[in-house]
């Protein structure tokens, strides 16, 4: 096949050439991969060509967004710098999530607080669609001076929280003695920042000062070594080739695990459902026994 003009099929293939890096370029950071932006009307943005992403919170709307791959089982980690100042009465969000009314679930919430108190960070874990499972910590650091990083480890065995590889919370698969466990449910990462000046802070009694909006919290550094999940189709590890990426399989909690968790436990831990009698009259859950 020949040509009659050749300039032509040169621009041709420049404009080729030019429209994809383009459109590589614009998926060139983790956010613009990872993730879509799904609310807030621009008041979430993707920046540092997709190395950091923030999100927005005003008198009109919060905002968040989803992951475009679900996953099953992995280990989960982002950077997050909490909002500044007084946030009293937001609530920042990160978590798994699968969908429908049995579904399962695995918090991270950041309940603000007023300027010099300290963020309440608030877990719990759903079990087809039966949540009420909570967890609250005060952190050993303030969680809105700099970026640090919160994690997921979601294996067969067990459910561990994270914050900057120091574990806080640990929940067991005890299906054994009839727990419901997160297992069988792909889930989406999501994360929203949106105000709950109704309960957020203090039950409600301290409400979201708006004369400091727009409340603003940001995200980088996401990393999922994971199962990623599609319909019809086994799953496919996002680092097959990593023995390290993919300890998160097997991974449980050694000694020294055991001691921090201990420690943040002991120090940190300002709720803890399992210890709730009065919330459970009939016995508490089995698996706090």
């Amino acid at each position: 096949m020949s040509f009659s003009c050749p300039s032509k099929l040169s621009s041709m293939l420049l404009l080729v050439s030019l429209l994809g890096y383009l459109i590589g370029s614009s998926k060139g950071g983790y956010f613009f991969q990872d993730f879509d932006i799904t609310w807030g009307d621009q008041r979430a943005k993707i920046l540092n060509g997709g190395q950091l992403l923030t999100l927005s919170l005003d008198t009109a709307s919060g905002s968040g967004f989803q992951s475009k791959n679900e996953y099953l089982f992995g280990r989960i980690d982002m950077q997050i710098k909490l909002i500044p100042g007084n946030s009293a009465g937001t609530v920042t969000t990160y978590y798994l999530s699968s969908q429908g009314p049995t579904h399962d679930e695995i918090d991270f919430e950041f309940l603000g607080n007023a300027t010099g108190e300290p963020y309440v960070l608030h877990t719990n874990v759903f079990s087809q669609g039966k949540g009420d499972r909570e967890q609250q910590f005060y952190l050993w650091f303030d969680p809105s001076k700099a970026f640090h990083t919160y994690s997921i480890v979601w294996n067969k065995q067990l459910i561990i929280f994270l914050v900057d590889n120091i574990p806080i919370r640990v929940f067991q698969n005890l299906e054994s003695i009839g727990v419901a466990f997160p297992n069988k449910q792909a889930m989406r990462i999501y994360s929203s920042l949106w105000n709950a000046d109704d309960w957020a802070t203090r039950g409600g009694l301290v409400k979201t000062d708006w004369t400091q909006a727009p409340f603003i919290a940001s995200y980088r550094n996401f990393k999922a070594n994971a199962c990623v999940w599609s319909p019809g189709s086994p799953c496919t590890s996002t680092s097959p080739n990593s023995v390290q990426d993919n300890a998160w399989q097997v991974q449980a909690l050694d000694a020294p695990g055991r001691n921090r968790l201990r420690w943040v436990q002991q120090k940190y831990m300002i709720y803890n459902y399992c210890t709730d009698l009065k919330r459970f009259p009939q016995g508490l859950p089995p698996e706090c026994k």
